[in-house]
């Protein structure tokens, strides 16, 4: 068979699977990669290979054995500068190993927007200690958030309310960081009115946006999005900005097109740069149901060099996600078919993970309604209607 290129994914969790399956449409040959079999991309890919991510000589072997046109990174754990030397070699880093370097750490892009870039972002510090953590604690304020500069979905994040709470927090973030790097962040909390993703698209006719995604979080990793989120002409228009200034910077030696989830407080007319993925991001599993083009095929388009037409409208549209409770290898799920008879409105994704955990994202569904309300209220239903049953 001949493909229109190849792509070596690293890390094959729910949203590589989705790009997955968004790039083998567009005649893409995928290669997923993660540290455990049968990961969920795995399991629509052409081919898999299972190694950590942060063994160095592995990941360079596995780009040697597949020689991709496309190397894609989807987690956070990464070793990073062998991205660069590969990158240095002629491989093609999605969207760029500078992305992939300062992405994969919450202090490197930080410094990047608030210092570098001038972007309004909340008063930080970083810690390696827990008498460090406390200073961080006095310059920031109480109450504020502690996180560690590695992790993904939220792990090890807490907002602490006094100085009593430290400790335990310093240590959560400890046992819940990924990679080699016993550092976090200690910030301000915001008191924000909302907060949002907006999925920017670089490509090769410049940049794109999808409409604003609200999002509501738990234990620092959110339970359900929303598309479009109500703003202002103005208060979009300042986001946009930031946005594109980040996304431009992260170009480095490499192309720098792909899909951005950029995260963003907004506090009346203020907008304060929070995060950003250089990938598709998990509030926006959204655009699944509430665009003609959800952010894995605008992600491949991307990265393919692939036309972009445009701004990506939205219908109003929800996900609301479905969490595992316990540790299992043995379990199904049950209700699907009362969720999908809620509506004809209403869609699910099972993700296929092989394990439970508490917390962990197993499914979410999607709904769309006559405005944001109605859809966030029947994805709820949806989603309450799908139960895991552990047999074991």
């Amino acid at each position: 068979m001949t493909f229109t290129c190849t792509i070596m994914l690293l890390g094959s969790g729910e949203l590589g699977r989705e790009f997955t399956i968004s790039a083998k449409r567009l005649g893409a040959r995928v290669i997923a990669c993660d540290a455990y079999a049968a990961a969920p991309a795995m399991q629509v890919a052409d081919d898999c290979e299972v190694f950590s991510m942060l063994d160095g000589d592995a990941l360079r072997a596995a780009v040697l054995k597949h020689s991709p046109d496309h190397i894609v990174p989807e987690i956070e754990a990464i070793r990073t500068e062998v991205l660069a030397e590969l990158e240095a070699d002629g491989f093609n880093i999605i969207p760029s190993a500078r992305a992939a370097q300062l992405t994969m750490n919450r202090d490197a892009i930080r410094d990047l927007a608030a210092g570098e870039l001038g972007l309004v972002t909340s008063r930080y510090r970083y810690a390696e200690s827990l008498e460090e953590v406390r200073k961080g604690a006095s310059f920031a304020g109480f109450p504020c958030v502690i996180k560690p500069v590695m992790s993904s979905s939220g792990k090890g994040q807490s907002k602490v309310e006094s100085e009593a709470d430290l400790e335990a927090a310093w240590e959560y973030a400890r046992a819940n960081m990924r990679g080699d790097r016993a550092r976090v962040i200690v910030e301000e909390f915001i008191a924000f009115d909302y907060e949002i993703t907006l999925l920017t698209v670089r490509h090769r006719h410049g940049i794109n946006f999808c409409e604003p995604i609200g999002h509501r979080q738990e234990r620092g990793d959110y339970q359900e999005s929303w598309q479009p989120a109500p703003m202002t002409p103005e208060v979009l228009t300042k986001a946009q900005d930031m946005a594109t200034k980040v996304v431009e910077a992260l170009e480095g030696e490499g192309r720098g097109w792909g899909l951005f989830g950029v995260e963003f407080f907004v506090r009346g007319d203020d907008v304060i740069f929070s995060e950003l993925s250089p990938r598709p991001h998990d509030t926006g599993m959204v655009t699944m149901i509430s665009q003609d083009l959800s952010e894995f095929d605008l992600h491949a388009r991307a990265i393919m060099g692939l036309p972009i037409l445009g701004d990506e409208p939205a219908f109003p549209s929800a996900s609301a996600v479905i969490l595992a409770d316990r540790d299992s290898t043995d379990f199904n799920f049950e209700g699907i078919g009362d969720a999908l008879g809620l509506s004809p409105n209403v869609d699910l994704r099972v993700f296929g993970k092989p394990a439970t955990r508490p917390y962990r994202r197993m499914a979410v569904a999607l709904a769309a309604g006559e405005d944001t309300d109605d859809a966030r209220s029947l994805a709820a239903e949806a989603a309450g209607k799908v139960t895991i049953a552990y047999r074991d």
